[in-house]
């Protein structure tokens, strides 16, 4: 008989063990909120004749925008891809939320999008006409059509929340694509 006691103490307590490392970490994260992603291709580009060129000036107007658009958007992490363009497209928000630029690899975007997905906080990405849908997409959002060689005015908000689907808004800032 206390034989069965015991089993049926220790049957009890690693149920609840188990309940508690399945549960606990999304009722954790469920505390903390969604995690947002803010989703945009680089700012306009010079014609340098490099393979690496700086935004122009029309760049630079719309990365100023997008500095002050989220200026008040919460955002704790920008992460860019390791070319000037990106970085100076991203330049005007860090400078004015004191945040560093982390670079990203644009070649492994699953495992980039597996990282923002674990990362709370509000993240600002920036990216390529190639490479952004395709991250929306990796983090299960939807993406619409494919970004066009004179697009720049995209701007995806995805809300990512501990449990159920996750919305993508497409919203467009600066000068407006014309096709």
């Amino acid at each position: 008989m206390a034989h069965r006691t015991i089993a049926s103490a220790a049957s009890a307590v690693l149920a609840v063990t188990a309940f508690a490392l399945t549960a606990l970490p999304t009722l954790l994260f469920a505390q903390q909120g969604p995690v947002v992603v803010y989703v945009v291709r680089h700012a306009e580009r010079a014609e340098d004749g490099t393979s690496d060129p700086p935004i122009s000036e029309a760049g630079r107007e719309r990365a100023s925008l997008l500095g002050d658009m989220l200026r008040d958007a919460g955002v704790t992490h920008i992460h860019t891809t390791d070319l000037k363009r990106t970085r100076q497209t991203g330049a005007p928000l860090a400078e004015r939320l004191n945040l560093a630029l982390e670079v990203y690899d644009p070649k492994d975007l699953p495992a980039f999008a597996a990282r923002l997905r674990a990362t709370p906080g509000r993240h600002l990405v920036l990216g390529h006409s190639n490479t952004t849908p395709a991250l929306v997409a990796a983090l299960g959002g939807a993406p619409g059509d494919p970004i066009a060689d004179n697009e720049y005015d995209r701007l995806y908000v995805l809300v990512i929340p501990p449990v159920g689907p996750i919305t993508t808004t497409l919203l467009r800032y600066g000068a407006p694509w014309r096709p």
